[in-house]
């Protein structure tokens, strides 16, 4: 019995963390040798993937930043698929990305009949409706992190299976370590709000500005108030330039200070420890809702990106908790709305009432499998399922 051979593709933290989980499934279900190549983080790169280049290189957001970067990404995307189609994989799986990871999967399946499966359906939900069905025309299967998403892929004519989202069995910080992380910081029982402001460079170089205007304000409200900012890994240097001008000097949680195992022990501290937190719209969300952590959501684009995906929304919020647990809870600034004084405003609200948020986070948690199978291993059975089938469609 061969080994399974598995193309993987991941640009971004919260793929990376996808795929690792993913990779750890297949080898435990698949029930012979599992071999691995594509592009992933180090998290994928641990678990025994080979990298064809930098995740970082492609984790791109924005119409207007993507098109800046457009000749670059265009010759990764062709070496890409040269590569997928040269080493015919039994199985490609593109987590995320679209922007990247669909242009890749449709010129493989001109080229091959590669089995393509997609980790992440599209938010089709929430705009650009017509996605699902152009996707139908390359990729075979689609892997569902939220459990409304099934019926849309399904009605454009691919398979879809709900795998639960990873963030229900990831570790968190117990009581004790988030006492420690107070205590090692001199923060004692003042309120500490975490500030999270993105995994890319272009998040982070457009919403920190903003999120430093909120900490003044605040300040006046809460005279003890300090601040946390965990940095994610591809933008840690960013982030430790971009908050130097704050009006109060965050503790900076990097991993650029510390070894991998000792970063995440921190985030997962300073989540744990922090009275609430002030994020990037993103994967984010359910993390601190995974924490019991209470909220509030900012983003904003460039200008021109602004417009464009403004005009093309069909949801009037795009924080995951509130879809999932079907509530408006979760207080969002998104687009023209990401600014200072209506952040501040919300985060005084959050700050003085911390509790109003756990009940929307404790259905959310629910609804994304809490309790269930990890969703790695529920995500390589639908891969290893779909492999079975003689037909490429569902």
């Amino acid at each position: 019995m061969g080994a399974l051979n598995v193309y993987m593709i991941a640009g971004e933290p919260s793929g990376d963390r996808l795929g690792a989980a993913l990779i750890r499934g297949l080898r435990d279900e698949a029930g012979k040798q599992v071999d691995f190549q594509g592009i992933g983080g180090d998290l994928m790169i641990e678990q025994g993937l080979q990298s064809l280049f930098p995740m970082q290189e492609i984790s791109i957001m924005g119409v207007v930043e993507i098109l800046s970067h457009y000749r670059a990404l265009k010759a990764r995307i062709r070496q890409t698929a040269e590569d997928i189609i040269a080493a015919r994989p039994d199985v490609l799986i593109t987590i995320d990305l679209p922007e990247f990871s669909l242009r890749v999967a449709r010129l493989v399946r001109a080229a091959s009949d590669i089995r393509i499966v997609h980790y992440v359906a599209p938010t089709v939900w929430a705009w650009r409706p017509g996605r699902a069905a152009k996707m139908a025309a390359y990729v075979d299967q689609v892997l569902a992190l939220l459990p409304f998403e099934p019926p849309y892929m399904q009605a454009a004519g691919m398979r879809c299976d709900f795998v639960g989202h990873p963030v229900v069995t990831e570790p968190r910080a117990t009581l004790a370590e988030a006492e420690t992380f107070r205590a090692d910081h001199g923060v004692g029982e003042a309120p500490l709000v975490l500030v999270l402001p993105g995994s890319r460079r272009s998040e982070v170089s457009r919403l920190t500005p903003v999120l430093g205007q909120v900490l003044g304000p605040l300040s006046t409200s809460f005279p003890d108030l300090r601040v946390v900012v965990v940095a994610a890994s591809p933008v840690a240097e960013a982030v430790k330039e971009a908050v130097l001008g704050w009006p109060i000097k965050p503790i900076i949680v990097s991993p650029l200070d510390q070894d991998p195992v000792t970063f995440q022990a921190q985030k997962r501290a300073a989540f744990a420890a922090a009275t609430a937190a002030l994020a990037a719209s993103g994967t984010v969300s359910l993390e601190l809702a995974a924490t019991r952590t209470p909220m509030v959501i900012a983003y904003d684009m460039n200008w021109v990106s602004r417009q464009i995906i403004g005009r093309m929304l069909r949801v009037d919020t795009v924080t995951l908790v509130n879809l999932v647990a079907e509530s408006r809870a979760i207080p969002e600034f998104i687009g023209k709305r990401c600014r200072p004084d209506l952040i501040a405003s919300a985060m005084k609200d959050v700050l003085s009432d911390p509790e109003a948020q756990y009940s929307a986070m404790a259905v959310c948690m629910d609804r994304l499998g809490a309790g269930g199978d990890p969703p790695g291993h529920l995500a390589a059975r639908a891969v290893l399922s779909g492999l079975t089938k003689t037909s490429k469609r569902p």
